[in-house]
């Protein structure tokens, strides 16, 4: 019994953390979840405060191999890694998030914005540099275009500049950077997302599984709770009616009496760019003692 107990609490789930443009928005994405982590300088191994997780920091273009090999038990990464890498894992749970925004990313083919080149059938014997080199492999063999694709270890946008390649496949977010190096997007290659990936070993593990998709809940939870608050007021009984029609909400508000008064409680969920407008609109039809608050989860 007491042994059963000590391996209970020494069992531990090895998670993977992305390292470079994620690193900071995943951390942060902890935190709202419930997860306290402390990166260590010149260290891969941050602090978590929970006991049952060990995590490591490891680049998204390597961690689904990592999650396959079983070196890690779950990770998060790109979507587009998990397919380039070809790797046979479990698709846990997609988490849109990314460095800038709730959006997924995406990888583009573009050229000079100069150049004469304005369809994939263009390219046809053109040079092609990229990081995401099998997946853009099987897009042109799809299309029966023949290009040559090579790996670039970055700076991917300045090898049309050169003149090292044709076009470039590459990821964006705004093509801030792809029109600051003068190149011009000509076709959209794919979306991609972060996603939460385990394992299938310790997927089948049924102590791992249930903290995997407790993990998975929580950080769902926080994403879903990005830029929507909380609203409770006071609104009067005959005023009560004409307020509960002002309101948007997940599901209907909830609607409770005060203590010895024809007054009710109102609270319900809202989108934060809708607030601006919702409470002056809320104070004219009688509503009182307003209060927004910010939400960690909804789930």
């Amino acid at each position: 019994m007491i042994g059963d107990l000590m391996m209970e609490s020494a069992r531990q789930l090895k998670l993977g953390l992305p390292k470079g443009s994620l690193e900071k928005a995943t951390i942060e994405l902890f935190e709202k979840a419930g997860w306290l982590i402390k990166p260590q300088s010149r260290n891969y191994f941050p602090e978590i405060d929970d006991h049952e997780l060990l995590c490591s920091i490891c680049r998204p273009q390597e961690m689904s191999r990592y999650v396959e090999s079983g070196m890690l038990d779950a990770g998060i990464t790109g979507k587009d890694w998990t397919l380039e890498n070809k790797s046979d894992v479990v698709i846990v749970s997609d988490l849109i998030y990314s460095k800038v925004s709730r959006r997924p990313t995406r990888w583009v083919i573009a050229v000079a914005g100069d150049s004469d080149i304005h369809t994939v059938e263009d390219l046809e014997g053109k040079k092609i540099s990229t990081e995401l080199v099998n997946v853009t492999r099987e897009f042109f063999a799809q299309k029966n275009i023949n290009v040559t694709i090579e790996f670039s270890w970055g700076a991917t946008e300045a090898k049309v500049v050169s003149g090292l390649a044709d076009a470039v496949v590459e990821v964006t977010e705004t093509e801030s950077t792809i029109r600051a190096h003068g190149l011009r997007v000509i076709h959209e290659l794919m979306q991609s997302n972060t996603q939460f990936i385990a394992n299938k070993e310790a997927w089948d593990d049924p102590w791992k599984r249930e903290k995997i998709e407790n993990v998975a809940l929580l950080l769902q939870g926080a994403l879903n709770a990005d830029r929507i608050v909380g609203l409770k007021m006071n609104v009067a009984h005959e005023r009560l009616e004409q307020i509960i029609s002002l309101l948007p909400c997940l599901n209907a508000p909830t609607v409770a009496g005060l203590y010895q008064k024809d007054w009710y409680s109102v609270e319900t969920v809202v989108s934060e760019d809708a607030v601006r407008d919702l409470i002056p609109q809320l104070k004219k039809n009688g509503a009182e003692g307003i209060i927004e608050y910010a939400l960690n989860k909804v789930i």
